[in-house]
């Protein structure tokens, strides 16, 4: 008797694949700007006209100029990777996207955990040392606050530099440039709280965003260990 083989189930594309993420992203995008578009559009006449107060140092100003400036960023990204890919440089979109994606996710929260409080300058700087005391009293909306600070160098950073696609060396990252913002709100008396358990959140939050992006910054190291060496005739 013959026996023939029944044909493989049809797999999906890469590219229906990249179809469904992309609307997977714009769904959870179009939801959460559901939820917070009333305290969006409460700063934004300030923001329109230009007003420092009540645009530039609050969070939902910031927050929404961060939105505003987002079509700008694709747009740079978009400069930056048609240049190399016409310069043939391999993965031109990742790279581009790499590093807008740096500067665009981490500036609005660093500009946020470095607004002086309502005693800066006159309250004396504080330090808290313990570690998981400070938090109970952060609070839900303060340790989700703290995982986005430093999430998209986490997440970009090992996607454009081959030397920090490593576990160890994101959460390094992470906790240095916590660390960094925890000095200087400490050296310039902001009336902010520099504690140890900010610097163990942000860096929590940049190893979470960096193993999300571990496909792709994976790849990226293994690109750069099969380059092959150039070899210089005697």
């Amino acid at each position: 008797m013959n026996h023939t083989a029944s044909p493989p189930a049809p797999t999906p594309s890469r590219r229906t694949l990249r179809i469904v993420l992309v609307g997977l992203v714009v769904l959870g995008l179009a939801g959460g700007l559901f939820v917070i578009r009333r305290p969006l559009l409460m700063s934004a006449p300030r923001c329109l006209a230009g007003r420092w107060h009540g645009c530039y140092d609050t969070f939902n100003g910031v927050v929404l100029m961060t939105l505003v400036t987002l079509p700008v960023a694709v747009l740079l990204a978009w400069v930056l990777a048609s240049r190399r890919r016409a310069a043939g440089v391999p993965s031109a979109w990742r790279i581009s996207l790499a590093e807008v994606g740096m500067v665009h996710g981490t500036v609005p929260f660093v500009w946020l955990t470095m607004m002086p409080g309502g005693g800066a300058g006159v309250v004396p700087a504080r330090v808290s040392l313990v570690p998981l005391r400070d938090l109970v009293t952060m609070g839900t909306l303060g340790i989700t606050g703290n995982l986005l600070v430093f999430a998209a160098l986490g997440f970009f950073a090992p996607m454009r530099f081959a030397a920090l696609a490593s576990v160890p060396r994101v959460l390094a990252l992470g906790a240095g440039c916590s660390v960094l913002v925890e000095t200087a709100q400490y050296v310039l008396s902001l009336d902010r709280v520099s504690s140890v358990d900010d610097v163990l959140v942000n860096a929590t939050g940049a190893l979470l965003a960096g193993l999300a992006s571990r496909r792709w910054w994976r790849t990226t190291t293994e690109a750069s260990s099969h380059t092959p060496a150039i070899r210089v005739a005697a």
